[in-house]
C-alpha cells in the first residue's frame, strides 16, 4: 500500500481555486465542479496525498450541486469532524493523510445504499480512469469499482 501524505509539491501545483477549498476549508460554487457530471468508471483521490476516497460506483445523482457519494472507498481515509461554522452543525469531511477538507457528510442518502451523502467539492478530487488505476498505482481498487448508477 502506497504512502500517502500531505506533500508541499502537491499544494504548491494548486489551482487558486484548490487552494482555497482544500488548505481554506472553501466551497466552490454549486453546479460548477468539473465532476458533478463525470459517469466514468474510476476513483476519485485526494488532489494532494493522492489517498483513494470515492469510487465511481458510489456516485449518485442527488441534485445537491456538488458531486455526491454513498460512502468512501476506504473508510480510514476519510475524517469525519464537526462543523459549527455558517450558524449550522454540520459533519465536516477531511482526508485523513492530506487534511484536505473535502465537503460534508448528511444523513439524507439513498436508504438503501446506507443513507448518507457525502457532499464533495470536486477541487479538491483528482479523478483516476480505471483504464489508468493500474499504472497509477491503484490496482488494489480495481475491483471496488463499477459502473455509475
Amino acid at each position: 500500500m502506497a504512502q500517502y501524505e500531505k506533500r508541499p509539491e502537491a499544494i504548491d501545483a494548486l489551482s487558486p481555486e484548490q487552494y482555497r477549498v482544500t488548505q481554506e476549508n472553501g466551497t466552490e460554487r454549486p453546479g460548477t465542479g468539473e465532476y458533478l457530471h463525470n459517469k466514468e468508471v474510476g476513483i476519485y483521490v485526494d488532489i494532494v496525498s493522492g489517498e483513494p476516497l470515492f469510487a465511481s460506483g458510489d456516485k449518485y445523482e442527488s441534485g445537491c450541486g456538488w458531486p455526491s457519494f454513498t460512502k468512501p472507498i476506504e473508510p480510514a481515509h476519510v475524517s469525519e469532524l464537526r462543523d459549527t461554522s455558517h450558524g449550522m452543525i454540520r459533519t465536516e469531511v477531511r482526508s485523513a493523510h492530506g487534511d484536505s477538507h473535502l465537503g460534508h457528510v448528511f444523513p439524507d442518502g439513498p436508504a438503501d445504499r446506507g443513507g448518507l451523502r457525502y457532499c464533495i467539492n470536486s477541487a479538491s478530487l483528482r479523478f483516476i480512469p480505471k483504464a489508468d488505476m493500474e499504472a497509477e498505482g491503484y490496482g488494489a481498487y480495481l475491483d471496488q469499482v463499477e459502473d455509475v448508477t
